[in-house]
């Protein structure tokens, strides 16, 4: 981790213009963090380039200057409105090259990248092979990249998984069901936890903890109280399987239970993003400008025990982020 960054925002370093982009999945409080962006850069005389279609559009020279209204009456809508894509060509030495002379054809000092581990791999190969310096703001659902407490969209992500258990819990206790929903995370666990807890889930599921099929059994065999319905999430990459797999493993346990599985899937991504999403992404869009004016290169900004810091992309892409261990026990007590 490079160092705190106070909240305060001053102008150190010269640069002329700034392109922002998203890359990669998208996820709500993007457009939160480019308003942010676009706004400080003309807070501070810098001309701000949106780049539409993230690394494909560079590579098409799909690249326009941008102004204060053109970020006006967008913080509260989901996804993107400078549009996202994946890239093959990018992925190799033309592509990349290709990508660069059409960035320093705008005259482009520097980049916000709004992304996570794949955005953030391909701004390290800008820099190693041109040497266009980025900065790059954590947008994931999963809230799997390293040196952030959370990424932009996890927390609208999070309500959209508790509402739709909401809405699940109300036919699941008319029918007496069993319920298995399966939210995203193909390699974290935090949606499957958060969303979980605060829906009343009776088991989770997810990647971090192992066997917890068994307990799940276990314990809906020992039921002390009479409830005829069950809810359990399962995240989307949970080592044991899918919800759908798991459910018909826990037929065979109980093949006279009335059993369901709904999976969220790419709900969760969009609708309009949270409070928390919206202040956390313009906190993050505000200060990768900040980075830039100072010099920083090659890494993301984040906001952790709301303080603004500051971690190298190489560190952010392999480290490895801890489950909050705390929230685990408080399942393992309550959710049953």
């Amino acid at each position: 981790m490079l160092k705190n960054k106070p909240e305060i925002l001053f102008l150190l370093h010269i640069v002329k213009r700034i392109g922002i982009f998203t890359s990669g999945g998208d996820s709500p409080g993007m457009n939160a963090c480019i308003r942010a962006a676009v706004r400080t850069c003309l807070a501070y005389n810098i001309e701000p380039y949106g780049i539409r279609r993230g690394y494909e559009g560079m590579i098409d020279d799909d690249v326009h200057p941008l102004h204060a209204g053109s970020v006006s009456n967008i913080i509260q809508y989901g996804g993107t409105v400078l549009k996202t894509a994946r890239s093959a060509e990018f992925r190799t030495p033309e592509g990349r090259a290709k990508a660069a002379e059409n960035l320093k054809k705008h005259k482009i000092e520097g980049l916000v990248c709004i992304g996570g581990n794949g955005s953030y791999t391909g701004a390290l190969f800008l820099q190693k092979e041109h040497g266009i310096p980025t900065v790059g703001c954590p947008g994931t659902i999963d809230n799997d990249l390293a040196g952030t407490d959370y990424t932009i969209g996890f927390d609208t992500a999070v309500n959209t998984a508790v509402e739709a258990i909401d809405r699940i819990r109300d036919t699941a206790e008319s029918h007496g069901r069993v319920f298995f929903v399966e939210v995203m995370g193909r390699d974290s666990g935090y949606i499957g936890l958060y969303a979980g807890l605060a829906g009343g889930a009776e088991g989770i599921l997810i990647p971090e903890k192992g066997n917890q099929f068994d307990v799940l059994i276990k314990h809906y065999k020992q039921k002390s109280r009479k409830k005829e319905f069950s809810i359990y999430v399962v995240a989307e990459g949970d080592e044991e399987g899918k919800a759908l797999e798991l459910s018909h493993r826990f037929l065979q346990h109980y093949p006279q239970s009335d059993t369901r599985v709904v999976v969220l899937g790419h709900i969760q991504r969009g609708g309009k993003p949270s409070a928390s999403d919206r202040i956390l992404a313009s906190r993050l869009g505000a200060h990768a400008v900040k980075g830039l004016t100072e010099g920083l290169n090659n890494c993301a900004v984040g906001v952790i025990r709301d303080e603004i810091v500051y971690t190298s992309f190489e560190e952010a892409i392999k480290g490895k982020k801890e489950l909050n261990n705390n929230l685990w026990v408080l399942n393992e007590m309550i959710c049953r």
